[in-house]
């Protein structure tokens, strides 16, 4: 099963922004005009995130092997980090001497109806994950919050016995609901409500 229950070790790879983390000012940066008046200080600057990003994609290339990936990107949210990390996984590729091929997939989750759990998740869109059977399956979201939603997901997928499941997220909610799904690779990231900008979950 992708993730654990415990925290993760981040490996050294951790960046680390504590909670009385004061920001960046405003006039070190570029924003969007209709922003003005509503942001007090940037607590992480675009660049960061863009690295990151590239360096996860070189931490999932290494750690799958260079082996074909079939990617399930989860929506509506995950969208752009999928879209970025796709692009430096395809710029590894081209620079290695093995070429991965890479497929992607849209999927959405639905596990509340007015913001009542329904007990059970429904995964709409997306191919028959029959199809993920022997697969290198990497899925891509952008926040984990309790946990549950994505646990539900990982078992319907290992069901179908892909030969390897592993889980991007770009946000981890520190959350008292939490059922204490972590991803294993983390970009720490502690400030406010949302605690914790995570990266990596895997499972063989």
């Amino acid at each position: 099963m992708a993730g654990s229950s415990e925290e993760a070790p981040d490996y050294g790879r951790g960046v680390v922004i504590m909670d009385d983390w004061p920001g960046y000012d405003l006039d070190l940066f570029t924003y969007p005009q209709h922003y003005y008046g509503d942001l007090e200080y940037v607590l992480i600057p675009h660049g960061i995130i863009v690295d990151r990003t590239e360096r996860l994609a070189k931490d999932i290339m290494k750690d799958i092997g260079y082996c074909d990936i079939m990617i399930l990107c989860v929506l509506k949210g995950g969208y752009k980090f999928c879209a970025d990390l796709v692009e430096h996984l395809k710029n590894i590729s081209r620079n290695s001497d093995r070429f991965v091929s890479m497929k992607v997939d849209f999927i959405r989750l639905k596990s509340y109806r007015n913001d009542q759990s329904m007990g059970e998740m429904q995964i709409i869109g997306g191919e028959d994950l029959s199809t993920l059977a022997g697969k290198n399956v990497l899925i891509v979201e952008d926040v984990v919050g309790t946990g549950k939603t994505m646990r539900a997901l990982l078992s319907s997928i290992e069901k179908y016995k892909p030969n390897m499941v592993k889980v991007a997220s770009l946000l981890v909610k520190r959350t008292p609901r939490s059922d204490g799904f972590r991803p294993d690779w983390l970009m720490r990231i502690r400030k406010m409500e949302q605690a914790l900008w995570g990266w990596f979950a895997s499972a063989s």
